[in-house]
């Protein structure tokens, strides 16, 4: 935890840029009931028939001290899936030494996902640009990628979308805007909140042998 959040208390840095990576799942939902009839005192209402098409994933790279954000749809979530997104993500900073990644400690999410679509050699190399600084078990929510993530869902995700395709386009659209305002999370809960609210962990990891 203290790692983590001593990554959001360090000055932004071009040549090592802090990034917040998360992921979620999406149902595909089809409407298929239309509008209900209208009667006096009841406003519009739909009927609640729907259809579903399966899932699919969004992956979502956050810099907060920029205010920009990398976001890809994909059919799954699998450690391939994983390693290309960062490679794509890595296209976007060229010139950086490199990036520093905070992330959950998902099976999938770990350097050996690299070794699934390039040669030892090269993905050895890649992995070397990234430095992880994973969250602690049970504590995803120091991760600002799942504020934005949650942004996502409430501004984008809070209606039925049938395909994939239709998910991209909405998606790439709320990203586009976001980024066009420079929307970032303002982060204040530093260590030293941390060791004060939450002291009984620390007391407990002293009781350990």
């Amino acid at each position: 935890m203290e790692d983590v959040l001593q990554q959001y208390e360090l000055p932004y840095d071009p040549l090592r840029p802090l990034i917040c990576f998360d992921e979620r799942p999406c149902f595909l939902i089809e409407q298929l009931g239309g509008i209900l009839p209208m009667t006096p005192g009841k406003v519009k209402r739909y009927h609640y028939e729907y259809e579903k098409h399966g899932a699919c994933c969004v992956f979502l790279a956050f810099e907060p001290q920029t205010g920009w954000r990398y976001v890809e749809v994909r059919d799954r979530r699998t450690a391939v899936d994983y390693a290309d997104f960062l490679t794509h993500l890595l296209a976007h900073y060229p010139h950086v030494e490199h990036l520093r990644l905070v992330q959950d400690n998902l099976n999938t999410h770990t350097p050996g996902a690299f070794y699934e679509i390039l040669p030892p050699q090269e993905a050895f190399t890649l992995a070397q640009r990234f430095e992880v600084h994973y969250t602690p078990k049970k504590g995803s929510w120091l991760n600002m990628a799942e504020i934005e993530l949650a942004a996502l869902s409430t501004q984008c995700l809070n209606r039925r979308i049938p395909d994939v395709s239709m998910m991209r386009r909405e998606v790439l659209t709320w990203t586009q805007n976001r980024n066009h305002d420079r929307q970032t999370v303002h982060w204040t809960f530093a260590k030293q909140d941390a060791r004060k609210k939450l002291q009984r962990h620390y007391t407990n990891v002293k009781k350990l042998p």
